[in-house]
């Protein structure tokens, strides 16, 4: 918490993106014969993924288990996560009457986030002076799948109907920011430290598209933690034209992914933001004197930052061996 305000403690902090889950065989084993969805909305469980990260590899934060649909689901939204796919809708929003249907779902209640706010609630009481951060997905990538109607490589659709009709993407990405700030302020009074916003498709925007059709509703989401006095992260893959227009919604942390190098993310930002990130996901599978080189640059680069906490510049890889990601941790540490 005293990176993301600015400051330089003592211990250089390190966690992971998706660290809670995919590669762990600990998590695995907790996920067998359970649904993704099913197990974010389990509290037990998913405090027990949350926390399994933390005993293993000694992050300085843990990362609320959950997924980016989780709060569509919660909203009535007809969705499931496919393996090997990913989330899938029941039907494609492509029209002002399937925009209005999904308003007239109204707004996530305190009984609809209740396994949520338990699970939040849980995983803060075992983690004692660790911090908990809360995560939701931003109003943008949530819009891009509904009118996609599933993953999509350039979200054809959703940037269409962006400029197409105008209103009904207005009231679409409204709704959307409602969904998931009400999904992060439940996290917030349930215990989290600190928020993280992911835009997982922002990349696929220009920065003048973002600024005018996508940046009020991120700026709508954060708004509902406003008043929390939590620090709040935005990250985004492929963002490195829009990384001040992602700040100016409202964020006081940018997080960095791995195409961009920190000094210059720092250089566009102004020299004022704090930064997160950007260890390339890719080299957890280098010999090791490979990754090492690429951390020390990692952590050299982002020394110039008013603050850094240092991460990964996307998700861990499934397929990555924990052992790594634990050295990784020491060699921040030891730094």
């Amino acid at each position: 918490m005293r990176a993301y305000s600015g400051e330089r403690p003592e211990r250089r902090p390190v966690w992971f993106m998706r660290q809670a889950g995919r590669s762990l065989p600990e998590y695995r084993e907790a996920r067998v014969g359970t649904a993704m969805l099913d197990a974010c909305l389990d509290p037990a469980l998913a405090s027990e993924i949350t926390l399994q990260p933390v005993r293993r590899h000694d992050v300085d934060a843990a990362i609320f288990f959950s997924d980016i649909v989780v709060p569509l689901k919660l909203a009535g939204v007809d969705v499931e996560i496919k393996p090997g796919v990913g989330p899938v809708m029941g039907s494609a929003v492509r029209t002002a009457d399937d925009v209005a249907r999904l308003r007239d779902l109204g707004p996530l209640t305190p009984q609809a986030l209740q396994p949520v706010s338990e699970g939040v609630a849980l995983t803060v009481a075992a983690l004692g002076s660790t911090p908990l951060i809360g995560f939701a997905g931003a109003p943008f990538t949530l819009a891009a799948y509904l009118v996609e109607g599933g993953p999509s490589r350039d979200h054809l659709a959703a940037r269409t109907l962006m400029h197409a009709d105008p209103a009904t993407w207005t009231a679409l990405t409204e709704w959307a920011a409602d969904v998931t700030g009400a999904f992060l302020r439940a996290q917030v009074l349930a215990g989290a430290s600190a928020t993280q916003l992911f835009d997982s498709w922002a990349g696929s925007l220009g920065l003048a598209d973002y600024t005018a059709h996508v940046a009020p509703a991120s700026a709508r989401a954060l708004s509902h933690v406003q008043d929390l006095g939590v620090k709040k992260v935005h990250f985004g893959t492929g963002t490195s034209e829009l990384l001040g227009a992602m700040r100016d919604v409202g964020a006081d942390v940018i997080g960095v992914d791995y195409r961009l190098p920190l000094d210059e993310a720092n250089r566009r930002l102004g020299g004022t933001t704090p930064l997160q990130g950007n260890i390339d996901p890719a080299l957890l599978a280098a010999p090791w004197p490979v990754l090492e080189a690429h951390v020390r640059d990692v952590v050299a680069r982002g020394s110039v930052a008013p603050g850094h906490v240092v991460n990964l510049g996307h998700g861990v890889p499934p397929e990555t061996d924990p052992t790594v990601l634990t050295r990784v941790a020491q060699l921040v540490h030891d730094i």
